[in-house]
């Protein structure tokens, strides 16, 4: 099968390097951000709780494009 498109030579770059970095990085990463937004939210620093606390979600899915690039890489 012939691909017509190819990645970019930053992008390629990119999955070089973010391959090299262990996907539960990014699981801890996500749970550390909930964990943090609950203790920000016991210390009723509702605003900043709720900031920390959507990071959870782009770790999650920084961590599935990692897995990605590691199983599929890159052109």
């Amino acid at each position: 099968m012939t691909r017509k498109h190819k990645e970019g030579k930053v992008a390629s770059m990119i999955e070089d390097q973010t391959a090299k970095i262990p996907s539960d990085v990014f699981l801890w990463a996500a749970l550390g951000s909930m964990a943090t937004s609950l203790t920000l939210k016991l210390f009723e620093e509702d605003e900043t709780a709720l900031f920390v606390g959507q990071w959870a979600a782009p770790f999650l899915l920084l961590g599935i494009y990692n897995k990605l690039v590691k199983l599929e890489g890159h052109d």
